[in-house]
């Protein structure tokens, strides 16, 4: 298959996918929130790896990384919420949220490297 094409279908099933989460959601935040908390994104690039390499040793890694890295992101899920109910406004609590959710992603990818852990 042509290279293009591929990166086209690729970029078109993750994009359709997204779309269809954010409008799910508009109708039900439950439906939409169990939809996003799956973890499409990471099945999709799982997938696009298996496909591309046939490297299953690449995937278990990518695998392990994505876990400890979903530790961090929380922070975006737990502070957001609270920011907003103290009536700071969406866009300031999302860039808020997001730059303390880097932050932790820093100081755990630094302890991390201190313990000799290799994501």
């Amino acid at each position: 298959m042509n290279s293009v094409v591929y990166y086209g279908i690729k970029v078109a099933i993750t994009t359709v996918l997204i779309v269809l989460i954010s409008e799910i959601a508009k109708r039900s935040t439950f439906w939409g929130a169990v939809l996003a908390s799956i973890p499409i994104v990471s099945v999709l690039a799982m997938i696009w790896i298996y496909t591309e390499t046939k490297d299953i040793e690449k995937i278990s890694q990518f695998s392990i990384a994505v876990f400890w890295l979903v530790i961090p992101s929380l922070v975006l899920f737990i502070l957001l919420p609270l920011l907003l109910k103290k009536g700071i406004g969406f866009y300031m609590s999302l860039g808020v949220s997001s730059l303390m959710t880097l932050i932790v992603y820093y100081l755990m990818i630094s302890v991390f490297d201190k313990i000799g852990m290799k994501l």
